[in-house]
């Protein structure tokens, strides 16, 4: 096997990783989001919703 093959492969790996991360984190943001307004629309307001309504 050459040298190249080696290299290749690493940037794939890296490729891969880095974009199931990436993938990863979208999922999770969409979730919490999801979650997020739920809890609002039961009446479970974020703590920092209290500082912006005594504005």
């Amino acid at each position: 096997m050459s040298h190249a093959f080696y290299v290749t492969a690493s940037y794939i790996a890296a490729f891969a990783i880095t974009f199931g991360l990436i993938g990863w984190v979208f999922i999770d943001h969409r979730g919490r989001h999801r979650e997020l307004e739920r809890l609002e629309a039961a009446g479970i307001r974020r703590r920092s919703a209290r500082a912006e309504e005594a504005r």
